[in-house]
């Protein structure tokens, strides 16, 4: 079972991948976003939501991160939901933007359901997104 969906994965079907906390590297998540959603045969715009939405969660990790840091991904598969957690450590005394803020609007709207966390130095947002359409 994954944490992210509460439900067993396909053949324990869980991508990680770990890349620098740098703008430049959010490219590499976003198209194993795509890769994964398209395996799970996601309509084109539910592709592009999701994408969209793990773009903004990195985005908002990149503004707390220490110097040097690396944003750890990890991608859950099930039958019909991609469940996607970033984590990175972050600077002393960081925090999320608050759940009215713009930034999460993004991320409630183009998910299933998405949260945040921060502790020990650490913040992580998940985010998960079910197929809208059925096999």
């Amino acid at each position: 079972m994954t944490q992210l969906t509460g439900r067993p994965t396909i053949d324990d079907d869980v991508v990680h991948l770990t890349v620098p906390a740098d703008g430049g590297y959010l490219g590499v998540l976003r198209t194993a976003t795509a890769g994964l959603a398209a395996r799970l045969q996601f309509a084109l715009d539910e592709i592009e939501d999701l994408r969209i939405a793990v773009d903004e969660a990195c985005a908002m990790l990149l503004a707390i991160a220490t110097r040097d840091a690396e944003l750890d991904c990890r991608f859950a598969v099930t039958d019909d939901a991609l469940g996607v957690e970033v984590t990175v450590p972050t600077v002393r005394g960081a925090t999320l933007p608050s759940e009215s803020s713009f930034a999460w609007k993004v991320l409630t709207a183009l998910t299933t359901d998405a949260a945040a966390t921060a502790s020990n130095g650490r913040a992580t947002i998940s985010l998960l997104s079910r197929r809208s359409s059925g096999w």
